[in-house]
């Protein structure tokens, strides 16, 4: 009889273990499903017929086309279709790859290469970036990339993780400089791999600004090339004011001025979010930013070359 109680409770402990976490995939956050774009770049440009990946329902869409999600996909990218001056251009540094029996996705640093003859001569570095939300389309220009971004999705959860598998490869050396408005530059120091998630409680004043206070912070930079996948990798989602305490960095803090990301606002406006303070650690969000990217620094700026792949993106709770 003592045999048989022993063996129940360690069969009910094994429950409760069993349940005591859950782990939940964030929608399309197995990237086996992808939208191809087929795009034709204007004549003056070379008239290319380009392929412009987008991460959601798999279907095929023809021609310069504005993009909005579709099938429940909260994922944006910076793959893009620009419209500038009349001129039809495309941009893809995210790709779709096999990954055993499904896919997974690549995001790579690259340079963008526009010519045209006695008009445009120009590269532009693009680094391979993933997030939810949408990017606005046609872009028009280069200037104030993040405005062109709108950032984050209504959430009001408190996961304890974010998971995904991950593999880098993480060159050496020092950074490429190339926004296409000036000569291309070395600048100093190496990039690296950044992948994100921020939760924010958000509210709008009567003029229609957005302001945010910082809930919970899952932030962590690779910079170390990986010999194989690792599977099951987690960021911990810190709550409240974390400045000073164990693992914190400096690029963990509050998002604000230049680098302050944009959220559309009651009006339909896309306006910056101004991230403003630490809020209580039991505060409840509003709203989920995630972010992965082969780069961390400012816009047109990082490794070319640097490539990060990612694969079941996934919250623990």
């Amino acid at each position: 009889m003592k045999k048989i109680l022993a063996m129940l409770g360690l069969v009910a402990l094994m429950g409760v273990s069993a349940h005591a976490e859950k782990v939940v995939p964030i929608a399309y956050g197995h990237f086996d499903q992808w939208v191809t774009r087929h795009i034709k770049e204007s004549k003056i440009i070379g008239g290319e017929m380009k392929t412009v990946y987008a991460i959601g329902p798999t279907k095929t869409i023809e021609g310069a086309k504005a993009y909005v999600p579709e099938g429940g996909s909260p994922w944006g990218s910076s793959n893009v279709y620009a419209k500038v001056m009349g001129v039809v251009k495309t941009s893809n540094a995210v790709f779709p790859e096999a990954r055993g029996n499904g896919k997974c996705v690549k995001l790579t640093t690259m340079l963008e290469h526009v010519k045209a003859v006695g008009i445009i001569n120009m590269d532009v570095l693009v680094s391979g970036t993933i997030f939810l939300g949408k990017m606005r389309e046609p872009l028009s220009s280069t200037k104030s990339p993040y405005s062109k971004m709108e950032m984050g999705i209504p959430f009001t959860q408190r996961p304890k993780y974010l998971q995904f598998d991950y593999k880098l490869n993480a060159p050496l050396g020092d950074r490429t400089q190339s926004t296409g408005f000036s000569s291309k530059k070395t600048v100093r120091g190496r990039d690296y791999a950044e992948v994100f998630i921020l939760l924010q409680r958000r509210w709008e004043d009567e003029k229609g600004n957005i302001h945010a206070a910082r809930v919970g912070t899952g932030r962590q930079r690779f910079g170390a090339t990986t010999q194989s996948w690792v599977n099951g990798y987690r960021i911990e989602v810190k709550y409240g004011n974390i400045v000073g305490k164990p693992g914190y960095q400096s690029y963990m803090g509050l998002i604000n001025g230049e680098k302050a990301y944009y959220a559309r606002n009651s009006k339909g406006k896309l306006v910056p979010i101004h991230e403003e303070k630490w809020d209580d650690a039991n505060a409840t969000p509003t709203h989920m930013m995630l972010m992965a990217s082969s780069g961390c620094g400012t816009a047109y700026v990082g490794t070319i070359g640097m490539t990060l792949w990612i694969d079941n993106m996934a919250l623990v709770y």
